[in-house]
């Protein structure tokens, strides 16, 4: 406002006075305690009123405009402060994803000392712990970000996995269940705290939380894959009725399992355990029998041999083998057990026939080579036998003692530069090394001359 506008409106509010003045020359008298009073004119007692509510509301008007700079100067600070740590907190993200752990911790470390409200930098620096192989430090940062945001579901999940991680695994379960009282439903979260379970041998409460995945709907891609793991947990607890001696509420179970998946082995070799404790041998055999005939598990085999020699009727045994020739004589797998309980009657030559079958069709493992060995000793073949044992062994002329990867435990009879398995150079080591090394040679004590007789006489 210029000065001329304001020498302006004075005159203007002067004439105004005198105007209004001359129209009201009364005076009113004004009580503000009961003793107490003041009496003016009416014209100044209105222009003071006025020019009250002037004052009022312009100081007003100050007042706001003063706080809304305050606010907006505050609010600048708290963008620009955001935007800052919001840098460092990308840069050591970088950093952390780059594999530099090093300077990531430098980084989130800052971007935490600026803004420690900020739950993705916990969550980014207890990632950085946990790389450091400080895994406990990672969960003390992940508990820091759950009580900033105690229903994240992100901060959950990776508190969970950091308990996991540090074998806490009834602090990671304890977080599971709080993941499922936020949502119910999680599949996530029923996943892993199954796997959490199956871990830990909990087979009924695996179970629970498998009936519950199924009945939130896992997927159309992977809908088999959990029925095939209902089927498989069923079975585990099922197994650990029957070893509580429950043996009829097990065999139940074991039935409607093999019913609903025929090809599931330990189903069948478990219903047959369950009526051998039973004392029904001869139902044990037909199932057997039959699974090894619809599914050609040498399981079933061993099986069958353990329980009829139990039973001292090797002919029953003797007789399936003959018989299951006849209708499928190509069978190796049949040839070779069939050997190996002749063997075990002493009925080594039909033990060699069938064994020397089965070698003759050009395939070669350790366990063929040592049932033959032990065939041609009981005729006393020694030359054979021998032959066989070194096959087994798998010893040659050259003696090899073999190597072993120090990182994964993979084995080669010849010495490599890097492991095919793990992919780690210079690893390879003979087998057994730190055996050898750590033992000592026994320590003989050095007899001079003339203290044998003396050694003697004592």
């Amino acid at each position: 406002m210029t000065l001329m506008s304001l020498l302006l409106l004075v005159i203007l509010f002067l004439v105004f006075f005198i105007y209004f003045s001359g129209l009201n020359p009364q005076d009113i008298t004004i009580y503000y305690l009961p003793d107490h009073e003041f009496t003016y004119s009416v014209a100044i007692v209105v222009v003071v009123c006025v020019l009250a509510g002037l004052i009022l509301g312009y100081s007003a008007h100050v007042y706001s405009v003063l706080a809304h700079l305050a606010r907006h100067w505050k609010h600048d600070r708290q963008e620009k402060k955001a935007r800052e740590v919001a840098a460092i907190y990308r840069e050591g993200v970088g950093r952390l994803l780059s594999g530099d752990i090093k300077k990531a911790h430098a980084l989130l470390q800052k971007a935490l000392d600026r803004d420690p409200l900020r739950v993705e930098t916990y969550i980014a620096l207890a990632n950085v712990r946990l790389q450091e192989g400080e895994a406990q430090e990672g969960v003390n940062l992940l508990l820091k970000a759950k009580n900033l945001e105690p229903k994240s579901l992100e901060v959950l999940f990776k508190l969970a996995s950091a308990y996991e991680e540090s074998r806490q695994d009834e602090e990671a379960l304890q977080t599971y269940q709080s993941i499922l009282s936020i949502e119910s439903n999680n599949r996530k979260a029923l996943r892993s705290l199954r796997d959490l379970h199956l871990r830990n041998e909990r087979w009924q409460q695996a179970l629970e939380m498998q009936k519950r995945i199924l009945k939130v709907g896992p997927g159309s891609n992977r809908i088999e894959e959990e029925k095939k793991m209902l089927l498989s947990l069923r079975y585990e607890v099922a197994r650990i009725t029957l070893s509580e001696g429950k043996t009829e509420e097990a065999r139940a179970v074991f039935q409607e399992i093999s019913q609903q998946a025929p090809e599931f082995t330990p189903a069948l070799v478990s219903l047959g355990d369950a009526l051998v404790a039973d004392n029904r041998q001869e139902e044990a055999a037909r199932v057997w029998q039959e699974g090894y005939k619809s599914l050609g598990k040498s399981i079933f085999l061993s099986r069958l041999e353990d329980l009829y020699m139990d039973a001292e009727d090797p002919a029953s045994l003797l007789t399936f083998y003959r018989n299951a020739l006849v209708e499928k004589s190509d069978d190796l797998m049949l040839r070779l057990f069939f050997g190996k309980f002749c063997l075990r009657l002493e009925m080594v030559d039909e033990a060699l026939e069938q064994l020397e079958t089965v070698e003759s069709s050009g395939i070669e493992f350790p366990q063929l080579h040592l049932l033959l060995a032990e065939a041609h000793r009981r005729r006393r073949r020694t030359e054979e036998a021998i032959k066989e044992y070194k096959k087994a062994l798998g010893v040659n002329n050259r003696l090899p003692l073999g190597y072993v990867c120090e990182s994964c435990g993979e084995r080669l009879d010849e010495w490599q530069s890097r492991c095919q398995e793990c992919g780690t150079w210079g690893s390879y080591s003979l087998a057994d090394r730190h055996t050898i090394r750590n033992a000592r040679p026994l320590e003989v004590r050095e007899i001079h001359h003339g203290q044998r007789e003396a050694w003697n006489e004592e």
